[in-house]
């Protein structure tokens, strides 16, 4: 049984910083590459993050990137989401998800590409 668990988020305030954990079971968890997603009220889902299988490859979203790192333990089937600086625009719900691929260093940032997800986790940036 594949399943994918957001841990992490919170109440934070403004240029405070979180780092959400997606942990991982059920499956081979170095054949899949994993992206971040969010989706606050009334949006339209959006990518944030991707990290390839092997984790050699990396993309953010331009409102995230210079402020977020996506990293992977392969070991821990762990992948996270270090994010600094936070702006109240950054509150949404927060999405692990994955997709099987045997190239190595494929990341995309598409959501469809993505099969298995997870519940979410809720980050609120507010003062």
């Amino acid at each position: 049984q594949l399943q994918l668990v957001e841990s992490g988020g919170g109440l934070v305030q403004p240029v405070g910083s979180l780092r959400l954990s997606c942990a991982a079971s059920g499956f081979i968890f170095g054949h899949y590459a994993i992206g971040w997603s969010r989706q606050a009220p009334g949006t339209a889902r959006e990518c944030v993050s991707c990290i390839s299988s092997s984790g050699s490859k990396t993309n953010y979203v331009y409102s995230v990137k210079g402020r977020s790192t996506i990293s992977r333990d392969n070991a821990k089937n762990t992948v996270y989401l270090q994010m600094n600086s936070l702006k109240p625009e950054d509150t949404a719900v927060y999405y692990c998800a994955a997709f099987k691929t045997g190239v190595q260093y494929m990341c995309v940032m598409t959501l469809t590409f993505f099969d298995y997800w997870g519940q979410g986790t809720q980050v609120t940036v507010s003062s």
